[in-house]
């Protein structure tokens, strides 16, 4: 811990993040091609997260994500089905498709504001409920009073509730504000044991942004090249467009590398964005999921 209290500021200098994504996003224009959507598609976490949510919107997640290949043969499927703790039941008894993940928001989203033993409890039962990945909301008020011992305390603990699933961990870009916030949020949450970092929930505003994408792609290199730890990175939040989903995959490609571009390392959390996907590859208007 002592390395990462250390060595966590970074100040960007004004215009610099603001002038490296204008140019990333005009070489994005360059990857409008079926390749580059089908990636994108099989990076998708397809998720509902709405407060009308019930067990008969997992079922029908679930069996639409079963019964892709038969829909769209030579298509990849989505990475993941991304619910509400109380849904994961139902998309476990409903998803018969290998290899998808189950992920699922807990520890008090999307506020973070509840007693620490509750987010445990709520990340243990998703587990036991069928969950393979966790998705949580890095404690917001701690990090802006500057308490990052207790940041990393509860990520950690929570990191240890997880057991064998996957830690995703949102840092809510949009509260942070600002390029050197978002790059020490990045590194506290990566130190603390994360092994994705996630741009936003999706419910507060502005969510996922190319600027925040940038910031933490940066410091995910930064973490990889001190650390040799290869941490994921996933853009959520407003996503919609096929042509926004291909400038987050040039920034993941400029900032990390090609091998950074598989849905083992690198996610897109929407639920509109798969359909828009499938009406660009397919060349018609398709509402599948």
């Amino acid at each position: 811990m002592k390395w990462l209290l250390g060595n966590v500021e970074r100040e960007f200098p004004e215009g610099e993040v603001e002038k490296a994504v204008a140019n990333i996003v005009e070489k994005s224009g360059e990857l409008k091609s079926r390749q580059w959507y089908e990636l994108a598609l099989s990076c998708i976490d397809l998720t509902t997260l709405n407060s009308t949510d019930n067990h008969i919107q997992g079922e029908k997640f679930a069996m639409n994500v079963s019964r892709f290949k038969d829909e769209f043969p030579g298509l990849p499927n989505v990475a993941a089905i991304c619910v509400y703790p109380t849904l994961v039941e139902s998309v476990k008894k409903n998803l018969k498709t290998p290899g998808i993940k189950l992920a699922s928001v807990c520890a008090g989203f999307p506020s973070s504001q509840t007693f620490l033993d509750i987010k445990v409890m709520e990340v243990k039962m998703a587990i036991e409920k069928g969950a393979t990945e966790i998705d949580i909301v890095l404690n917001l008020g701690n990090f802006l009073a500057g308490d990052y011992p207790a940041v990393i305390q509860e990520i950690s603990i929570l990191k240890r509730a997880c057991g064998e699933a996957h830690l995703k961990v949102i840092l809510e870009t949009g509260a942070l504000k600002t390029p050197s916030k978002i790059w020490k949020a990045a590194l506290l949450a990566m130190q603390a044991g994360a092994d994705f970092i996630k741009t936003s929930t999706g419910k507060s505003e502005p969510a996922a942004t190319p600027e925040a994408a940038y910031a933490m792609c940066s410091a995910i290199k930064n973490y990889y090249e001190k650390t040799n730890k290869k941490v994921g990175f996933k853009a959520a939040g407003g996503i919609v467009d096929p042509a926004d989903a291909l400038i987050y995959i040039a920034i993941v490609k400029e900032l990390l590398g090609d091998e950074w571009l598989n849905n083992k390392l690198f996610r897109i959390g929407a639920s509109r964005l798969a359909n828009n996907l499938l009406t660009a590859i397919k060349g018609e208007s398709i509402e599948y999921f």
